[in-house]
């Protein structure tokens, strides 16, 4: 199970380099491309919306194939996309190709759940679903600060190469690794959207995307935050940002086990609950070097210890749309990035200190602490091993 396991995590470490590693090297993009660093953004959010758009796309498309062969399908498009980044010298082609990355995206984690799933020994799904997931907190840990030293070093060009290369060897690793399984049943396209009708699935997507959303309020700003309220040098920025991928390492691995002893929705609410304290101690202490530090550790942390129970989860109530049910999660994942980042920047607009947007962001995980405590009080009790 566990060479299985790494091969899918190979996956998600792709994922999460192409996914984050933008925000780190725009400036070098917008002065190659010619364009300025808001107009390079959309970078950025062509890739969230090829992950809104490919999710169910793909899933709709490719629900009747093999999970191997899809996992295998969904990798030679993210490394064509790469690719074609890597050479790209035009702004509106860029945007083109970021939106290609981003279309497995999802579905890559929807139909990597259902597989870490199956190959999970019984009471450890959460577990398995986490190990597949840590890619994407490696990539935070070593891959982005590495690919941004590249980018200063050499050229942004280099890491999209790089991306390229590793989807190369991710895809001969879930070729040889993955064992193959046959395609989930085929409940024809109205199947897969039927487990919509129940309010489950809604809960949990809310309390994905407001939960997350609330911590990208804060993470999207945490630079100048640590900059301009903490007092850190700018070159000192680099190792908070390792420091914050070691806590996500941690944080994800940690939430796969506790939902495993205790359910993903205890889980989810428990560590929301650890967010808003968090947010609000950074709110009124970020002024403190030393707790501005501990609050980021703790902060990413739980960004990424609710993130193998809520697929599981969602994955748990799609019942004869699993594939489309755990991609959604993704979806919900980067809705609450894109707004997220958007609303904990307004009060910056209104002239506000850096530490308000970690206000806003608490506000937001109570919204999905309502979402998920309601989500407990009706599902949970009826469904004891959830």
């Amino acid at each position: 199970m566990k060479k299985s396991l790494i091969a899918l995590a190979f996956g998600t470490f792709a994922l999460g380099m192409a996914e984050f590693v933008m925000m780190s090297i725009l400036p070098y993009v917008a002065q190659s491309m010619q364009c300025s660093i808001p107009e390079a953004g959309h970078l950025i959010s062509a890739y969230a919306i090829g992950v809104c758009v490919g999710a169910p796309s793909v899933v709709l498309v490719a629900r009747k194939r093999p999970l191997h062969q899809i996992l295998l399908g969904l990798i030679v498009i993210y490394l064509t996309g790469n690719l074609l980044m890597a050479s790209c010298s035009d702004l509106h082609l860029g945007v083109l190709f970021r939106f290609i990355s981003g279309l497995p995206h999802g579905a890559y984690f929807g139909v990597g759940s259902i597989v870490a799933d199956r190959l999970a020994p019984r009471g450890k799904s959460t577990s398995a679903i986490a190990i597949m997931c840590s890619g994407m907190t490696v990539a935070n840990l070593i891959g982005i600060p590495a690919g941004t030293w590249l980018s200063d070093m050499v050229s942004w060009r280099v890491i999209f190469l790089f991306n390229g290369a590793w989807g190369i060897l991710t895809f001969i690793l879930l070729y040889r690794l993955v064992p193959r399984m046959e395609p989930l049943p085929n409940t024809g396209l109205k199947g897969q959207f039927r487990f919509l009708k129940s309010a489950a699935p809604w809960l949990i997507m809310a309390t994905t995307t407001f939960g997350n959303g609330g911590i990208f309020c804060w993470y999207s700003y945490i630079s100048p935050l640590m900059n301009r309220i903490a007092g850190f040098a700018p070159s000192e920025i680099t190792m908070l940002m390792v420091l914050a991928g070691g806590s996500m390492c941690v944080g994800n691995l940690l939430g796969g086990k506790l939902a495993d002893r205790y359910t993903p929705g205890k889980t989810i609410l428990g560590v929301q609950a650890v967010m808003i304290f968090g947010l609000l101690t950074t709110f009124f202490l970020a002024s403190y070097p030393g707790i501005a530090v501990l609050m980021l550790c703790v902060c990413t942390a739980c960004l990424f210890g609710v993130s193998a129970p809520q697929q599981l989860l969602l994955l748990r109530f799609s019942k004869g749309g699993e594939m489309m049910g755990a991609a959604l999660v993704q979806v919900a994942f980067n809705l609450g990035n894109a707004v997220g980042a958007y609303c904990g920047g307004l009060p910056i607009t209104y002239g506000l200190p850096y530490n308000y947007p970690a206000l806003v962001g608490a506000g937001f995980v109570v919204i999905g602490v309502v979402s998920t405590a309601t989500f407990c009080k009706k599902y949970q009790t009826a469904n004891a091993g959830i």
